[in-house]
């Protein structure tokens, strides 16, 4: 096992553990935070992304590309560090990763490429994540999923509905939408320090308007820093896909010895097809604009 998702895994352990005792557990992290601001700067930062979106396969890309031999591993997949765990400071978050030394003996002394980068999906979501990670990784690159918007929200309903994080069907989820994000996205925008677990769990359809999103990121980094893949084109033809991404992160060509699907789960319902039609005619003038944006169509209703 990767020496950092070992120690990531104990620190998790640790962490659940210490939850029945808050005061030990903001000593224990007062006591971390030290330490990270004594030895994050002997670690590297990362050089690409995975930025969005959720629910539309990046997981499966993440694990297949930590199995490369030329990518080492952070601590996890989402480090949610540029939303919600931004006041923990750059040391905290570089501490995630490799040590310098480790990037040192691998590419000056054994000659082998060096990649190492995280995959939080929501950081597309936040309007203050651009900014923040030009800061840090100007030249990094990045790369976004896109699925049908109107099967991304039903998966991302059907995982809060195992989750336990939603009680109402799938029609009146949509419906209450506006009612539990109103204002959320404007307070995130107003307050750098603010972060909403409400606009992240139930914008099913806000979450599917992509354009706006790329286009802001596309406002802080060049285009060529980005790789746009349609999830379906992904689920079909995974090996091309993949060669695709490591062509775009200047890594050798390589392939898992099997092309797992991770975190796939079976519905137990489906979407009624009036349901689905009003939805795709929903997103239709947002995917039009997508299009235009990109100079690309997706094999979308």
């Amino acid at each position: 096992m990767n020496i950092n998702r070992f120690i990531y895994k104990r620190r998790t352990v640790l962490r659940h553990k210490l939850e029945k005792y808050p005061k030990i557990q903001r000593f224990v992290t007062s006591l971390y935070l030290k330490y990270c601001s004594l030895f994050g700067s002997s670690h590297v930062l990362p050089d690409f992304y995975i930025i969005g979106f959720v629910k539309c396969g990046t997981t499966s890309l993440y694990e297949y590309l930590i199995s490369h031999p030329n990518v080492h591993p952070p601590k996890g997949k989402e480090i949610d560090y540029f939303d919600r765990l931004y006041s923990r400071g750059i040391n905290w978050y570089k501490m995630g990763f490799p040590l310098k030394l480790h990037r040192f003996i691998v590419t000056r002394i054994f000659r082998r490429p060096f990649l190492t980068g995280e995959a939080t999906p929501r950081y597309i979501e936040n309007p203050h994540a651009p900014d923040r990670i030009k800061q840090v990784t100007p030249n990094a690159k990045f790369i976004i999923l896109l699925r049908n918007p109107t099967t991304r929200a039903f998966s991302q309903y059907n995982m809060n509905l195992r989750n336990d994080y939603e009680y109402r069907n799938f029609e009146s989820a949509l419906n209450h939408e506006a009612e539990r994000i109103e204002g959320r996205m404007q307070k995130m925008e107003q307050d750098p320090n603010y972060y909403s677990w409400n606009y992240d769990l139930y914008g099913y359809s806000e979450h599917g308007i992509y354009v706006d999103k790329i286009k802001h990121w596309m406002e802080v980094f060049p285009k060529e820093q980005f790789l746009i893949i349609q999830s379906e084109e992904f689920l079909e033809h995974k090996s091309k896909t993949f060669a695709q991404v490591l062509k775009f992160l200047g890594l050798p060509v390589w392939e898992p010895d099997e092309y797992v699907l991770y975190k796939k789960r079976e519905y137990k319902e489906s979407m009624e097809p009036e349901l689905r039609k009003k939805l795709a005619d929903y997103f239709k003038p947002h995917n039009q604009r997508l299009y235009e944006f990109l100079g690309r169509k997706f094999d979308w209703e």
